[in-house]
């Protein structure tokens, strides 16, 4: 069996067997998630799941790079997004405890991206344009590199709003990007976003609707965190355009859904970072879908800008950028059809 495929199935496995226990955990120690006017369920609900994804991913990264060989630098770099990615763990699991200030999570994650970035590395020195010239980024590659990470790790966050959502999403993302990473032979990110996308699939077995347990910000943040820096490392390695595209659009549902939010609030003269009844998922069940439906139907958009993603490899970088702007064109209708850039009085709800 290769490599990436055992190591989906062992992440997946041992989600499966520690997320009952995370359960238990969390209810024991009050880690719960209480109903309010912004958000859809109906009764508490314990939302320490990431600590469950963390522990799955983590098991089955040691596992599998035990027996494989890899090289110096990457065991580097595989050493700063498991440390980095701790420490963001950490930072959620605090969140869903005592809901930090949004100003205080947002610094948190700000100084795991900088242990990320700056403390090991990870970062995008230059990409080349869709004529194969190179854009060295220079004194801007940190802050870039800070900003891609923060940013991600953010809009993951943001789209955890339904039974699954976040979960699904994120595994459709790192499946798309461990099948590029394939088509590209860089086998060390194929590892790594098979690993992750086997914890987010096993627990995603508890957290389907009707979810038993949450991921809460320790699992949001942990997966955007880890897809953002897997996306930077694997740009690294390739060193082209496509490879800096393709992970926005295998992520394109919840950057999309989350430029529209700060778009959506700027018009309405609210705070961007205020919470509303606005996002995909929110105006789809106001349009009557149930939330398996919502959930579903987002999957299926999130599996097409994935296909997407790795039909670019196969073109030329100028039929890529043909391609991007035909999806772009496409979702900013299908956003203005549905009124995602308005508040309304369902968007106002706290």
């Amino acid at each position: 069996m290769p490599d990436y495929l055992l190591a989906f199935v062992i992440a997946a496995g041992v989600a499966l067997l520690v997320t009952p226990g995370v359960i238990w955990f969390a209810r024991k120690t009050g880690a719960l998630d209480k109903p309010n006017q912004r958000k859809v369920h109906k009764k508490p609900i314990p939302r320490i799941g990431g600590l469950g994804i963390w522990l799955s991913f983590m098991i089955a990264i040691l596992i599998v790079n035990s027996y494989t060989d890899v090289p110096d630098e990457q065991e580097f770099e595989l050493i700063g997004l498991l440390v980095s990615s701790t420490l963001i763990v950490i930072l959620g699991l605090i969140d869903d405890y005592t809901d930090l200030p949004a100003k205080v999570k947002l610094l948190g994650q700000i100084v795991a991206a900088c242990v990320l970035v700056v403390g090991f590395g990870v970062r995008v020195d230059f990409i080349t344009d869709p004529f194969g010239d190179y854009i060295f980024l220079e004194y801007l590659a940190i802050p870039l590199s800070v900003f891609w990470v923060v940013g991600i790790t953010n809009t993951v966050n943001l789209i955890d709003g339904l039974d699954g959502l976040a979960a699904g999403v994120s595994t459709i993302a790192a499946i798309t990007i461990c099948l590029v990473a394939l088509q590209q032979d860089i086998l060390f990110i194929a590892v790594v976003t098979a690993c992750l996308a086997g914890s987010a699939v096993g627990f995603l077995y508890y957290n389907f609707n009707p979810a038993r347990i949450f991921m809460g910000d320790s699992g949001s943040m942990f997966l955007g965190f880890m897809l953002s820096g897997i996306s930077i490392i694997g740009a690294v390695k390739a060193a082209t355009t496509i490879a800096l595209i393709v992970p926005i659009l295998a992520l394109g549902l919840p950057i999309m859904d989350t430029t529209f939010a700060i778009v959506r609030r700027y018009r309405g003269g609210v705070p961007i970072f205020k919470p509303d009844k606005g996002h995909l998922h929110h105006r789809l069940l106001d349009l009557g879908f149930t939330q398996r439906q919502a959930v579903l139907l987002m999957y299926v958009i999130s599996a097409m800008l994935g296909l997407s993603a790795v039909a670019l490899t196969e073109v030329s970088s100028q039929i890529a950028v043909v391609i991007v702007c035909v999806v772009l064109v496409v979702v900013l209708f299908g956003a203005k059809k549905i009124g995602i850039f308005h508040m309304n009085d369902s968007a106002n709800q706290q």
